[in-house]
């Protein structure tokens, strides 16, 4: 079993049950992965919630400026942000007691990191 960031593969199959998927930064630009992720996991049943301040509507949804204007129950909080711009966004999931941080690929701040996880927030 592989494991990354202290989540096992099978931890994973787990995480990936949830359902309400946030997406902070995510783009209307196609070409890239803030855009075509939250795509992809829209066509696979997921309950896609854009937040971008430039965008009122991403992947014809209402997308909402930040995480805590979202008004819907969010399981995990994906996040398409710049490495030093994750630990606001990994306090206000704090707040809204969601149960995953996602960093997407190439996104790291472990003190963001710890601060989920020493709030019980799973941290990929």
């Amino acid at each position: 079993m592989e494991e990354r960031d202290g989540v096992d593969d099978q931890e994973l199959k787990e995480l990936l049950r949830l359902r309400n998927v946030a997406v902070v930064g995510a783009s209307r630009d196609q070409s890239k992965p803030d855009h075509y992720v939250p795509k992809y996991l829209l066509d696979h049943g997921y309950n896609v919630l854009p937040a971008n301040p430039l965008a009122s509507e991403i992947l014809g949804m209402k997308s909402s400026p930040d995480l805590m204007k979202i008004d819907q129950e969010i399981d995990i909080v994906g996040i398409f942000r710049p490495s030093q711009d994750v630990l606001p966004v990994v306090r206000d999931a704090i707040r809204k007691c969601v149960k995953v941080v996602w960093m997407q690929e190439g996104i790291c701040n472990k003190e963001a990191a710890d601060e989920a996880r020493k709030h019980g927030i799973k941290t990929v």
